[in-house]
C-alpha cells in the first residue's frame, strides 16, 4: 500500500499537521546541519513542532536516529490510524486516579466525606444560580501535570489533559462517565468547538472599528471629545447607560426604562428588546444626549462588544460620532469608564432594580460626580474642566470667524 501522501484519495491535511513536503524540508536541512530553531523559522512552524517530529518519527531500524521523510511519514500515518483504544479504558489504575481527582468527594481534614447538595444529572449544563455538585474538581491540566510528581517512576501513569477531555466528551471514547462533566469548572455538557472559542467577536464589529484603529491622539487625553461608554446592570435585566469624557472625566447617565410589556409577555423573535437596553434604545439615548454638545466634543466613543451597540453605524450619521470597540474581554481598554462605573455603584448597587430611578434622579447622581474634585484634574471638578474646554472652543471659534 502506498504512503498516505501518494494515494490518489488522500485527504488534504489540515494546517495543524506537518505535510510530506515539510518533512522533506526537515530531512534536507537536518542533513545540512541546521538546528531545530533555524528549521522551524524557515518552515514557519514552532520549534517544539520540529523538535517533536525529530524525536517521534526518526528512523531507528538501523539503531541510529537518522531522520528520513518517507519513514517519518509512515510513522505519522501509523500513529494517526483510528479508532484507537482509549488509554483510560486500558489502564484501570490511571482511570481510578483521574476519576478520584475529578469527581472524588470533598473531605474534611480527618477524612470525613462531605456530600454537599444533591444535584441530579440532567444531561445539560447547570442553570444560573443553581446548586452544583461538590467534588475535588481538579482540572484535566492539573491531573495531567500532577501525575509525574505522584508517580515519577511509572511511565504508564501518564496522560494528557486532551485525552481526559476526549474521554469525557467524545462518544466512543467514554472511559469516563459523561455526567462527570458536571465536575469541570464550566460544567458544560457539550464541548465548545475550537473555532467558536476563537471567534468570540460580534458580527457587527468589523476590523475598521476596532480600538487598534482608533487615532493615537486619543491615548494622551490632550484632545477633548473622546468618550467611553458601557452599561451597568441591575436586577430584572434593568440597566443604566454611562458615558465618560476621557479628558475632563465628565459623566453622563442614560435613562433606559424597560418597555411596558416587559415581564408581561414573551419577547418576539427578532423584535425589539423589552428590557429597555436593546440596540435601538441605546442608540436613541446616545443620540439624544450627545446632541446637546458641540461638534468638538463628539469625536469618538469607545465601547465594549455588547449587542446593545449593534446599530453603532447610525451614531456616525445622527450625532456624528465615530464608534470604536474594545477587544473581547478587555475592560482595561476603557479604564476611565470602568473606574466611573465603580463610583456609580455607590448609588446603584448590584442586585438592585435600576429601572426605578427616574431621569431626574440620574441627572442628580451625574451632577454629584461632576461636581466632585478629582486629583487627576488638579482637584478641579469635571464640570469645571468641561466648562474650561467649552470656553476655549468658543474663543477659538470667535477668533477664527473674526
Amino acid at each position: 500500500m502506498p504512503p498516505s501522501h501518494l494515494r490518489l484519495s488522500a485527504p488534504v491535511l489540515s494546517g495543524r499537521y506537518l505535510s510530506f513536503a515539510e518533512r522533506e524540508e526537515i530531512a534536507l536541512r537536518r542533513a545540512m546541519g541546521h538546528g531545530v530553531r533555524t528549521i522551524a523559522r524557515e518552515l514557519g512552524r514552532a520549534a517544539s513542532t520540529v523538535s517533536r517530529e525529530l524525536r517521534r518519527n526518526a528512523a531507528t531500524r538501523s539503531g541510529g536516529f537518522q531522520y528520513r521523510a518517507t519513514t517519518a511519514q509512515w510513522h505519522a500515518d501509523r500513529a494517526a490510524r483510528r479508532p484507537k483504544v482509549a488509554k483510560l479504558a486500558m489502564n484501570a489504575p490511571l482511570r481510578h486516579y483521574v476519576q478520584e481527582r475529578l469527581a472524588g468527594m470533598v473531605r474534611t481534614a480527618d477524612g470525613t466525606a462531605i456530600g454537599g447538595p444533591t444535584v441530579p444529572w440532567k444531561g445539560r449544563r447547570h442553570g444560573r444560580r443553581q446548586h452544583r455538585r461538590w467534588a475535588q474538581a481538579w482540572s484535566p491540566a492539573q491531573i495531567a501535570n500532577r501525575l509525574p510528581l505522584d508517580f515519577p517512576d511509572d511511565p504508564a501513569m501518564r496522560i494528557s489533559h486532551e485525552a481526559i477531555y476526549q474521554a469525557l466528551y467524545v462518544q466512543g471514547r467514554g472511559a469516563l462517565r459523561r455526567e462527570l462533566t458536571a465536575c469541570l469548572r464550566t460544567g458544560r455538557a457539550l464541548r465548545m468547538p475550537r473555532a467558536r472559542s476563537q471567534n468570540r467577536g460580534k458580527s457587527f464589529v468589523t476590523p475598521e472599528v476596532l480600538i487598534s484603529e482608533r487615532p493615537a491622539s486619543v491615548e494622551d487625553r490632550a484632545v477633548p471629545g473622546h468618550w467611553e461608554g458601557d452599561l451597568i446592570l441591575g436586577l430584572a435585566s434593568s440597566a443604566i447607560g454611562t458615558l465618560v469624557e476621557r479628558t475632563t472625566r465628565y459623566t453622563l447617565l442614560l435613562h433606559l426604562p424597560p418597555q411596558p410589556e416587559h415581564g408581561r409577555r414573551p419577547r418576539e423573535k427578532n423584535g425589539p428588546a423589552l428590557t429597555g437596553h436593546g440596540a435601538e434604545a441605546v442608540r436613541d439615548a446616545i443620540t439624544r444626549t450627545m446632541a446637546n454638545f458641540p461638534e468638538q466634543l463628539r469625536r469618538s466613543l469607545t465601547w465594549d462588544q455588547g449587542a446593545e451597540m449593534a446599530q453603532h453605524a447610525c451614531l456616525r450619521i445622527d450625532p456624528g460620532i465615530q464608534v470604536y470597540f474594545c477587544d473581547p474581554q478587555s475592560p482595561w481598554q476603557r479604564g476611565t469608564n470602568e473606574n466611573t462605573n465603580g463610583l456609580l455603584r455607590q448609588y446603584f448597587p448590584k442586585g438592585t432594580d435600576l429601572s426605578q430611578h427616574s431621569p431626574a434622579a440620574l441627572a442628580a447622581v451625574a451632577l454629584a460626580l461632576n461636581t466632585r474634585p478629582r486629583q487627576t484634574l488638579g482637584w478641579r471638578t469635571p464640570a469645571e474642566a468641561l466648562d474650561e474646554v467649552l470656553r476655549s472652543a468658543k474663543q477659538n471659534r470667535v477668533a477664527t470667524t473674526g
